[in-house]
């Protein structure tokens, strides 16, 4: 008789197993679930507990509630976040309320609602059920809001036969219209850009708001720029204080100054332009000892002297951070007075400037600079297009003069600093950039990708070495400075970076300091070929955020030790902290920082930080909502199209023809489960494998365009609706769904 087989026992886990098991987890373990994972019974349980124990105490997890253990650092399963905006997909982000560890705290997603579901928006702070979905990265499913945001709503007003009426809202963000009570119109008409504040309460579920203010008929000329204006709560009227100073403004003096009328300096900027602050000049080096180097001269708007530290025009300059710039208007950091007049430097007028001469040789290095205030009278106005043509032979009455003394000279300084910035190695990403051609009425005569000559990288490069001459001044005068900085990508985002290019059989060394030259290798790998597009795109999205602080780490992009931004003060607040900071640091006479300002310069460095970024959010809206009113009356139409951005409700694609940006809603595509593969940046179909990536061109039809809130939906071409689709965001091992 053959003796029965006992059954073969699992052997209890090690410590490395069971934190293993831990980490890979989105969430809390607790011992119930890693008793069953390790089918543990009986005593083998006491024996896990001691496991945990062990595991804990020597700081590998982190113990939760109700006896959960997560991997050190886990965020809590429930918490209160705050939605703080949206990502370039248009994924809302939340950060935790109760974050008090040391360094950054990790991402979050807000999850897709469904109709019915709670509605939430930025600004509000919201209990959720938080799940971690990939590396330090989670998912907040929200389940009650603890507390609104009480901004003002923008919107359109119509009108309810009971007197009552709705606003629906311009922002594409918002996803439910707003109910205006009986006695809260504010008089306004239907059809009218109306700005509402928020009252206590909700009826059937909707907000409701009392009209506070009417800003004119939608549609009307102006309007999409005042829309964008009101939604980025940008400041846009000036107070009568900085007015009335602004206008008792005049020619700055001749006392601290340099004279620099007689050297011919020019300005070089876009058709569009409105205001000039920089100015341009060069000439072959006289020094014997540098044969074949050159002398420069840029020469900067002298903002200092007519905005003085603490004064009116000061505090609504600091207020703004910025000028923004919309196609049919600019909204100025400084008044017009200024801003087109005593700080515009127009040709053959007298104009104060801050300049810094430089020397480089014949290979474009810098030898030495020096700064100066002074006074100067521009020899011409001239554009990148004049200045490029006739550097190709095409001169016209007012560059013919100004070629050979001039334009000539420029050219070949330019070559020298371009042969240094290639050795350099700048991070050199091909993004083109939209402009919208509209008449005087507002309506759109077109769209086209902005034209980029050697003219524009000549005033770029010279800029450059100027705002590094302005970093290295005020590192050798012990003076504060207000750092363009530019971090390297983030450690997981060059994991991700690296696995993509993975895929693509290219490969980013790893275990060394990563330098833009070499990722310059990998984009002059691909340059022409099929993959240049989508190469570039997730390279760009890899890349940190500039930002200004005065704690200097370099700037990645261009390869600079030290950077600062001293070449645009009529526009940029930072500039003007430069500028100050020189002429205290240099002793050039009034206007200088205010005494005992250093410990303000962290402060003020994350306020014009927020400020840049609500200028460019409000410029791309604008241009959004021009680009959408452009193509409204073509809805129906097919064009060709790349896939700009793969999230997990759907791809974002960018037409070939106007840089048009909408949305394919996944659930449109071909019938299929889509599972969201965010390493490689693609949607791929479950069952028929089908892979929808970023990069990938496309012909979609244009199925809705919204130009109230700048939003338009596709379909691929010759696709119907369709009814299942995965639209989650996925983790390593976790399984799609409906």
């Amino acid at each position: 008789m053959t003796k029965p087989k006992s059954p073969k026992l699992k052997p209890i886990p090690s410590k490395q197993e069971v934190l293993d098991f831990i980490r890979s987890q989105p969430g809390h373990v607790g011992k119930r679930e890693l008793a069953r994972a390790f089918n543990l019974k009986g005593a083998d349980k006491i024996m896990l507990k001691a496991v945990l124990k062990e595991l804990e105490g020597e700081g590998n997890v982190q113990r939760g509630a109700k006896r959960r253990f997560a991997r050190p650092g886990a965020l809590p399963e429930v918490s209160v976040v705050e939605i703080t905006g949206s990502d370039a997909d248009g994924e809302l982000l939340a950060r935790l309320v109760a974050w008090d560890q040391d360094g950054r705290p990790p991402r979050i997603y807000m999850a897709p609602w469904r109709k019915g579901e709670l509605t939430v928006g930025i600004g509000d702070k919201v209990l959720a059920k938080l799940r971690r979905v990939q590396g330090d990265s989670y998912e907040a499913k929200p389940i009650r809001v603890v507390g609104e945001a009480r901004a003002r709503v923008l919107g359109v007003f119509e009108a309810n036969p009971d007197g009552s009426g709705r606003i629906r809202p311009t922002s594409r963000k918002e996803r439910s219209d707003y109910l205006v009570p009986k006695g809260e119109t504010g008089g306004a008409e239907p059809g009218e850009l109306v700005l509402g504040d928020l009252l206590p309460g909700r009826l059937y579920g909707l907000r409701q708001v009392a009209v506070k203010e009417r800003l004119g008929r939608m549609g009307a000329p102006k309007s999409v720029s005042l829309v964008a204006i009101h939604a980025n709560d940008i400041p846009f009227e000036f107070p009568a204080d900085a007015l009335t100073q602004a206008k008792k403004s005049g020619p700055a003096t001749m006392e601290h100054r340099v004279d620099l009328r007689d050297v011919p300096l020019v300005t070089i900027d876009g058709e569009d332009a409105r205001d000039f602050d920089d100015a341009v000049w060069a000439e072959p080096d006289p020094d014997p000892n540098n044969e074949g180097g050159w002398h420069c001269l840029v020469a900067i708007a002298d903002v200092s002297w007519y905005v003085r530290p603490g004064d009116a025009l000061d505090k609504e300059a600091f207020k703004r951070g910025n000028s923004v710039y919309f196609p049919d208007r600019v909204v100025p950091m400084l008044p017009e007075e200024l801003s087109n007049g005593w700080c515009s430097l127009r040709p053959n007028e007298d104009r104060g400037c801050l300049a810094v001469r430089f020397w480089l040789d014949k290979d474009g290095n810098k030898r030495r600079h020096k700064f100066v205030r002074a006074m100067m009278r521009s020899a011409a106005r001239l554009t990148y297009t004049q200045v490029q043509k006739a550097k190709d032979g095409q001169t016209d009455e007012l560059t013919g003069p100004l070629l050979e003394p001039v334009i000539t000279p420029l050219y070949g300084a330019w070559k020298a600093l371009q042969a240094a910035r290639d050795r350099r190695g700048v991070l050199e990403l091909d993004i083109p950039e939209r402009k919208v051609d509209i008449d005087p009425d507002g309506k759109v005569l077109g769209i086209k990708v902005r034209e980029r000559f050697d003219s524009h990288k000549l005033i770029e490069d010279f800029m450059i070495q100027a705002n590094v001459c302005a970093a290295e001044e005020l590192e050798r005068v012990h003076k504060p400075c207000m750092y363009r900085i530019h971090d390297q990508p983030s450690l997981e985002k060059l994991d991700g970076l690296r696995e993509f290019l993975r895929s693509l059989d290219l490969s980013l060394p790893k275990g060394q300091a990563l330098r833009p030259a070499q990722l310059n290798q990998i984009l002059a790998g691909v340059k022409d070929g099929p993959n240049e597009v989508l190469v570039n795109e997730v390279m760009l999205r890899s890349q940190a955020q500039a930002v200004y602080s005065p704690e200097n780490i370099g700037h990645f992009g261009l390869a600079l030790a030290r950077y600062a931004h001293f070449t645009s003060p009529i526009r940029r607040y930072a500039d003007l902290l430069v500028h100050r900071a020189l002429v205290s640091g240099l002793g050039l006479g009034e206007g200088g920082l205010p005494p005992d300002c250093l410990p303000e310069f962290p402060g003020w460095g994350e306020h014009i930080s927020i400020t840049e970024r609500r200028a460019a959010a409000a410029e791309r809206e604008a241009v959004d909502r021009y680009v959408t009113a452009f193509l409204a009356d073509r809805v129906g139409a097919t064009f060709a199209a790349k896939v700009s951005g793969v999230t997990r409700f759907g791809l974002f694609v960018t037409l070939a023809d106007t840089g048009a940006d909408g949305i394919i809603p996944i659930g449109t595509l071909p019938e299929d489960f889509y599972v969201h593969d965010e390493i490689h940046h693609c949607l791929v179909g479950k069952r028929t494998r089908k892979t929808f990536q970023l990069g990938q061109l496309l012909q979609v039809v244009l199925h809705e365009a919204n130009p109230l809130t700048g939003s338009m939906v596709f379909q691929l071409e010759g696709s119907g609706p369709r009814v299942r689709a995965v639209s989650r965001k996925p983790a390593p091992n976790r399984r799609g769904r409906r």
